[in-house]
């Protein structure tokens, strides 16, 4: 009998704390702020490493491709693993979506994202797959234009990559909803269970507990973008089967809001027209340049904000390599100081070099390097948790030559 006392106490206290973090709502900036794009630019935001039920997925392309529309992503690219006859028909705008189809094809212990503008296969099997993926990790720095390469997860445990970094991979996942998940078991499997409990009540809340800095992948881009161009993405690992039940009763997270979470903001400096050839290189160019930044959406819609480099007047996206003035300024805006404590640091070649807590900046390059930036905010969680530093935006690398 005591033991149903206590199963009864535990339940009604579960519930109660329920209804207690319910109406808990993040947003580092108001929300009838109006978005504006950055002066000279136009944003726009999307999402990769996307799987359907053609491989590890739980929905069916278009039944993915419409969550994307209720995300209102811009761009959507579909990327499943070992399909060698993916859905291309499928390619081109689905309201206002443009959807790109690629592949992800498993490559020695890892698994590689690959997207080809001129809809080049990587062959019929694994076998031709892996000997095509090799041939272009193997092309010089910037010799291969018409293809993206980017590996998926760095870290994550049973996929982490061994040995150098060629010189034909375009980048890496930054951000990875299934390796920050990782990371949260690794660091404190209570914490992560009790996500688990909260998330019928409050998905938002459950989901922003898990994040922690991806440390490890931060280092190596400043590594490799001291050596090199390398970019960082963020990659929705959806599948919305994260219980094994997926297909059956439920499909946890959803697709929308895994495609809600973490995305990135490419920067145009012209419209997307509605055209699917032209709006496609378009997208496909500033992926392929690093011309845009990663943001953790779920906490604050960030368009408006913008990093560049100026020198004199001309304008340097994110992603691009300069050489060396004493005329050149990095300028970062945000679209409003934040509604918590915030933070924005610039970093050079992975140390910290200069920090603010203004809505804008203008920063003086004083010698080569790689810089990037990082929007931190510290907002209150409802116990048993406290103040937590969470990054809000991260920029790709500009690399400043001698």
């Amino acid at each position: 009998m005591k033991i149903w006392i206590w199963l009864s106490i535990l339940l009604i206290s579960y519930f109660i704390y329920g209804f207690y973090i319910s109406p808990f709502q993040l947003s580092v900036i108001p929300k009838q702020l109006r978005k504006e794009n950055p002066p000279g630019f136009y944003d726009y935001n999307g999402v990769i490493n996307v799987h359907t039920d053609l491989s590890l997925g739980s929905s069916q392309p278009l039944e993915v491709i419409t969550a994307a529309k209720a995300a209102k992503l811009d761009f959507l690219i579909l990327t499943d693993l070992n399909t060698f006859n993916p859905p291309s028909q499928l390619e081109g705008y689905h309201g206002n979506t443009l959807v790109f189809v690629g592949n992800k094809i498993s490559y020695l212990d890892s698994r590689l994202i690959y997207y080809s503008l001129k809809k080049e296969t990587l062959g019929s099997n694994l076998g031709e797959s892996q000997v095509k993926m090799a041939d272009l990790l193997s092309q010089k720095e910037g010799a291969n234009k018409d293809s993206l390469v980017i590996l998926a997860h760095p870290y994550k445990v049973g996929f982490t990559w061994s040995g150098e970094f060629p010189l034909g991979m375009d980048g890496f996942e930054l951000l990875n909803i299934k390796g920050l998940s990782n990371r949260a078991w690794e660091i404190s499997k209570i914490s992560t269970l009790w996500s688990l409990l909260i998330y019928p009540f409050n998905n938002r809340l459950a989901l922003l507990r898990l994040f922690s800095e991806p440390s490890e992948e931060l280092a190596l881009l400043d590594k490799l973008s001291q050596e090199r161009s390398m970019i960082g993405f963020a990659g929705a690992e959806a599948s919305a089967r994260a219980i094994p039940l997926a297909n059956y009763l439920i499909k946890f997270p959803s697709y929308q809001r895994s495609f809600e979470l973490f995305t990135n903001h490419l920067l145009l400096k012209s419209e997307l027209t509605g055209n699917t050839i032209t709006d496609r290189e378009k997208i496909f160019s500033a992926l392929k340049d690093g011309q845009f930044y990663l943001s953790f959406d779920e906490i604050g819609d960030p368009k408006g904000f913008n990093a560049f480099i100026d020198d004199n007047g001309r304008v340097y996206p994110m992603g691009s390599k300069i050489k060396f003035s004493k005329n050149l300024v990095l300028k970062v805006r945000i679209p409003v100081e934040p509604l918590e404590f915030f933070e924005v640091v610039t970093y050079r070649n992975g140390i910290r070099y200069e920090t603010f807590n203004s809505s804008e900046a203008d920063i003086n390059i004083k010698e080569p390097g790689s810089y990037r930036v990082q929007v931190r905010v510290s907002p209150s969680l409802p116990l048993p948790d406290a103040k937590k530093w969470i990054t809000w935006i991260y920029t790709n690398p500009f690399i400043v030559t001698p």
